[in-house]
């Protein structure tokens, strides 16, 4: 029997530097032939590394595939601030960080870990009275960003160089959805009292998508494969929950079955190993977050 979904799925993709995630996008459609491209987490042009992107129906779990935590390695630059908080903006402010010792550096890092209050970066996605705030900056207009909740799980430092005035500082940043890693440079340097950005940005991992599964566009465009089909990717990224035959085919056509309780999402998966849909725990009900095949197919 011919599969409707064989052609949807996940590629993730390892990003080159100087395309936004958009670009990349764009050269998916070419290589697939089709419209029915998108992306999840958004990497700025000099980022690179993991971007998870859905093909056809698999653009239907990039919504849940944002909220992942995620990986990245970073090099942070002390004693420059810029415009972006990255290596792309202008010169904003220059002080001499070379006093700056490693204990200090560790202990303003330590204070960076948990739960902490980040105001995103001035030029981010995140929308202001419905414009995104990096376009409000472009137009000259001034932006206030409020704070938000963000979780550092770990902020690993790495090595750290020293280069006349400058300090780099090597380090790995695992967080929460919604964390900018610049956000992290700037207010690193503005603790230690003079300024900070980052010259280095490297996605690792998404969720539990990793640079492992990662191809480049030059790979893709020599053989347009999805890195995990549909059924793949809604059983590697949450947790599996076997249903008869009959509950398959009620929750192919939105129905709720009896609460089993669960914790979170799942995937659940008939018989024949297909994934048939995301569900939840809601009250009373097992409810469907997602349906991957519905009967309408």
């Amino acid at each position: 029997m011919n599969d409707p979904l064989a052609t949807s799925g996940i590629v993730v993709v390892d990003k080159p530097a100087g395309m936004t995630s958009h670009d990349v996008v764009a050269r998916l459609r070419r290589f697939f032939g089709t419209r029915k491209v998108g992306h999840a987490g958004t990497l700025d042009p000099m980022a690179t590394g993991v971007l998870v992107a859905g093909i056809e129906r698999g653009t239907k779990l990039l919504a849940h595939l944002v909220a992942e935590d995620k990986v990245y390695e970073t090099t942070i630059r002390l004693g420059e601030s810029t415009t972006t908080d990255d290596a792309e903006g202008d010169t904003v402010d220059k002080r001499d960080a070379s006093g700056v010792s490693d204990d200090a550096i560790r202990a303003e890092v330590q204070k960076l870990t948990g739960t902490i209050m980040q105001v995103p970066s001035k030029v981010s996605a995140i929308k202001i009275g419905g414009r995104r705030a990096h376009e409000l900056v472009r137009a000259g207009e001034e932006v206030e960003i409020p704070a938000r909740e963000v979780t550092i799980h770990a902020f690993e430092l790495r090595e750290i160089r020293r280069d006349g005035e400058y300090v780099d500082v090597d380090a790995r940043v695992h967080c929460s959805s919604g964390t900018y890693i610049r956000s992290l440079g700037r207010d690193l340097g503005a603790a230690l009292g003079v300024g900070g950005h980052l010259i280095a940005l490297r996605r690792s991992r998404v969720g539990s998508f990793s640079l492992s599964d990662a191809r480049t566009l030059e790979e893709l465009n020599n053989s347009a494969e999805l890195s995990l089909g549909l059924d793949e990717a809604l059983t590697r990224a949450w947790p599996v929950l076997h249903v008869t035959a009959e509950e398959y085919e009620a929750l192919a056509m939105g129905k709720w079955l009896e609460p089993r309780g669960l914790s979170g999402v799942h995937a659940a998966v008939g018989p024949d190993g297909r994934a048939v849909a995301l569900v939840k725990e809601q009250g009373k009900r097992l409810a469907t977050v997602f349906v991957a095949r519905p009967s309408t197919l």
